[in-house]
């Protein structure tokens, strides 16, 4: 298949800056884009847009079909680029069949997805019924744009969500998710003479998706860095700093903190530095070989955190759980539960911020967890909040648009694709709420590095994606 205009678009898309909360650029180059091919098109108050295409010609008694996507996407990049996601242009290679940003992420989530559904709109050889493309908002930072749909901005009664990361496999299900962010307010104290401030880094993690990844036994570089901290606590060090992690849907690929240690003992902790990254690249050699570790000495440091307050935090972030929780008993090889720590963060007003993500298909065992990891920073005397979350999906094997794409699949490919519910959050939750009676599945082309550095675009499972979208469009 020529799927050149995919890719064309995605290019430029690449070009458009789209963090999620700024997707302001994107939404007016889709404005501009359905104007100038004379397409319907509507904007709701956040930002959610829809375009409409006539059906086909013979096509027109069929029924509306959904093709949805989002239009941000998650900007993170290295500790060594200077990237600026408000205004330079995505730089990816082609390698080996693979699209690829190796400083930054390459926004193919949904990037990619926003491409098919444009090129749909563009080629008027396309045999389809009438195809409204929902693009949404603000997806990575808790589906915001999904939960603003409001009736009547779509009638089609089946949708196709193009934001899954797996080519052969067509998605029935998803997890649900909620944020539980704790904060805690500390006091400056004044530290001593004599006295070296010390930046300890670890770096190097694969990070990725809190939700597909989370199984992968990956670093997190906020559990760490507190480890390192609390081990590093005997030599009578004070904290002046701690920072890891960035997206709450982020594994944090790396972490800091900044310790004030008595003259005496700094080459005891350098050297106890030392040997806890050597534990480290053990523990991580298979999961996640690439860690590195750095320290350097900070001038000009005159005050840290108050002692209560930094042990506190410290033993809290070594308390949270992370990881998988529970496997389901239903779907085998699936994770049911999950919690992701997320980040540390100090900010202004004197506030340390913990983010914490938890996932599960099983709602009353989400909001179970959530409740868990409460407890934790409440006892350590942190104030914490929620995120109102979003539901899960549940499967419906009897689906019709299922049984069509896996009959186009099967037959383009002389192979079974693979029909499954994933540990990850789509927008087809919220939209079961609203569109009780709508059909819908979600598949893609194959992604990997998703929410990392790195992240990268299977060029040739695009060919058999955008195969199986076609068919699919004409047979359903």
């Amino acid at each position: 298949m020529d799927t050149e205009k995919v890719l064309n678009f995605f290019r430029e898309i690449t070009r458009i800056p789209r963090e999620s909360g700024h997707e302001e650029k994107i939404v007016a180059y889709l404005q501009q884009f359905a104007a100038s091919r004379g397409l319907e098109c509507k904007t709701d108050e956040v930002g959610n847009v829809m375009i409409a295409k006539p059906a086909s010609k013979g096509y027109e008694n069929r029924p509306g079909v959904v093709l949805q996507c989002h239009t941000d996407m998650v900007c993170e990049k290295k500790h060594t680029s200077d990237f600026d996601f408000s205004k330079d242009p995505i730089q990816f290679v082609i390698e080996d069949g693979w699209m690829i940003a190796h400083d930054t992420t390459l926004g193919a989530d949904n990037g990619i997805g926003v491409a098919s559904a444009m090129a749909v709109l563009d080629d008027d050889s396309i045999e389809h019924p009438r195809v409204e493309c929902l693009f949404t908002v603000s997806e990575e930072t808790g589906l915001d744009g999904a939960r603003a749909v409001q009736k009547g901005f779509i009638t089609g009664k089946t949708l196709i969500n193009l934001d899954d990361e797996d080519e052969g496999y067509f998605c029935v299900g998803c997890a649900g998710g909620m944020d539980t962010i704790g904060t805690f307010r500390y006091r400056t104290q004044k530290l001593p003479k004599g006295v070296v401030a010390v930046k300890f880094t670890i770096g190097g993690g694969q990070g990725g998706h809190s939700g597909e990844d989370i199984g992968k036994g990956r670093m997190n570089g906020v559990q760490q860095i507190a480890r390192f901290a609390c081990e590093a606590w005997k030599y009578h060090v004070e904290l002046c700093e701690i920072a890891a992690g960035n997206k709450r849907n982020a594994i944090a690929r790396s972490g800091e903190v900044v310790l004030a240690i008595p003259a005496r003992n700094v080459k005891r902790v350098v050297a106890l530095f030392d040997q806890f990254a050597a534990r480290l690249k053990a523990e991580y050699a298979v999961n996640d070989p690439g860690l590195t570790f750095k320290h350097t000495q900070i001038a000009g440091k005159t005050s840290a955190i108050d002692t209560d307050t930094a042990l506190r935090v410290i033993r809290a972030l070594i308390a949270i759980p992370h990881g998988v929780i529970a496997m389901s008993a239903d779907i085998p090889d699936l994770i049911e539960t999950s919690t992701n720590l997320a980040s540390v963060k100090m900010m202004e007003g004197r506030r340390i911020v913990v983010g914490t993500m938890q996932r599960s298909s099983v709602n009353s065992q989400r909001i179970f967890l959530s409740q868990r990891i409460a407890a934790v920073l409440e006892l350590a005397g942190a104030k914490v909040k929620h995120s109102d979350g979003y539901p899960g999906w549940k499967p419906n094997m009897e689906s019709h648009v299922k049984d069509v794409c896996v009959a186009s699949y099967k037959h383009l490919f002389g192979r079974e694709p693979v029909v499954r519910a994933i540990h990850a959050g789509l927008e087809c939750g919220l939209f079961t709420e609203k569109f009780p009676d709508m059909d819908m599945i979600a598949f893609g082309p194959t992604l990997r590095g998703v929410h990392a550095p790195g992240e990268r675009l299977d060029l040739a499972s695009l060919d058999r994606f955008w195969a199986v979208l076609l068919d699919v469009l004409k047979n359903l």
